[in-house]
């Protein structure tokens, strides 16, 4: 009689390599998923295909000598972290840049964050299938990328920032560029919400899913657009103010429910406060000099070590410093938001379709390179 009833189903789990062939994890990332059909059960993020040892070089170069080192980290902000590489040496050696050079240091570093942003915004509309925004973002790009190439030289991986200043001085150009481009940018939100925002399909991939709650955000150690999806307002230019930044009136947008819609609302406001950030410091800017002249070129800053930290376009990211009182540091470590935000995977991907996988992690916004620092 047996043979009449139906055997009970047995569960087979399988494991699939999402990535690192995968175009949504573009070539830098593998995410071991193990499934029970369509769900994950488990998700295990690999990561180190791009590890460049860039914390050991940091102690076999001179401190100038590593600046460029600090902004192919995160090649998307690289002014960013160039620029907190340079405040935490000055820290270190007690260097005060000038008031001028303060101001164009947070214009172009606002400018490189709207540039990672736009970035982002379209790579992760292409991950979802949708073409026609990643035209219009790099478009936008496009323009920030020739403001800053005519300043800095460079178009993605900027050494920009120099100890006690910058490189070079803006001039009238710059200041109509950088208006002009604000200007368009503004003119553009209505095409990016009438394309992205309000399409139903998008909002049907993205609301309630993947959500990061304070509680986990806090457990990970996640941070940046990220965490003030969550209902967050933790950033580090309102919580511990550098350069200029507490002379400037701008907002931290967080979300609600911290999942992956209230992380693109976040990131598109953000570029809006980016935007009051560089008109504010494009009025105040004071004349004067552009970098300390007094500086020497092989930095001996006296033994000790410090710790600084600065919002990039990611989340906190700090720099750990050691000086034996030599040109070179004696240890250089960085702490860089996109570790904890991937590990954070572990739990957000669980009991999640592989369909969502894609969103989610797009959303997120990683940069595995720094990970891999």
């Amino acid at each position: 009689m047996a043979e009449h009833f139906p055997q009970p189903v047995q569960q087979q789990l399988y494991s699939l390599n999402l990535g690192p062939q995968h175009p949504s994890t573009h070539g830098v990332l593998r995410v071991l998923l193990t499934l029970d059909g369509e769900y994950i059960l488990k998700a295990d993020p690999i990561i180190g295909y791009g590890h460049r040892g860039h914390e050991k070089m940091g102690e076999n170069r001179t401190y100038l000598q590593f600046m460029p080192n600090s902004s192919r980290m995160d090649y998307l902000s690289g002014l960013l972290y160039n620029h907190g590489f340079c405040l935490a040496v000055e820290k270190l050696a007690g260097i005060d840049p000038p008031e001028r050079a303060k101001y164009i240091r947070v214009i172009c570093a606002e400018l490189n964050r709207i540039s990672s942003h736009l970035l982002w915004f379209g790579t992760f509309l292409m991950d979802l299938g949708a073409f026609t925004p990643f035209l219009y973002c790099f478009d936008d790009r496009e323009n920030i990328l020739d403001i800053l190439d005519r300043v800095s030289g460079s178009r993605l991986t900027y050494s920009y920032c120099r100890f006690g200043g910058v490189a070079r001085d803006v001039d009238e150009v710059f200041i109509d560029q950088t208006r002009a481009f604000i200007k368009r940018l503004r003119s553009r939100w209505p095409d990016y919400h009438n394309l992205v925002t309000k399409n139903i399909i998008f909002i049907h991939r993205v609301r309630d899913v993947g959500i990061i709650d304070k509680d986990l955000a806090r457990r990970f150690g996640v941070t940046g657009p990220n965490l003030r999806a969550a209902g967050v307002p933790f950033d580090m230019r309102k919580v511990e103010p550098y350069e200029v930044y507490d002379r400037f009136d701008f907002e931290i947008p967080t979300g609600t429910k911290g999942d992956a819609l209230d992380r693109y609302r976040v990131r598109l406001e953000e570029m809006e406060q980016s935007c009051r950030i560089i008109e504010q410091a494009l009025d105040q800017l004071p004349g004067g000099a552009y970098r300390q002249e007094r500086v020497r070129l092989k930095l001996t800053p006296p033994r000790g070590d410090v710790y600084f930290a600065f919002e990039s376009a990611r989340g906190q990211t700090a720099y750990y410093l050691v000086s034996d009182g030599s040109p070179y540091p004696y240890r250089v470590h960085v702490r860089v938001p996109s570790f904890g935000n991937l590990h954070c995977l572990t739990e957000v991907l669980r009991e999640t379709l592989v369909a969502d996988t894609i969103a989610i992690l797009g959303s997120i916004d990683i940069v595995v390179p720094e990970i891999d620092r």
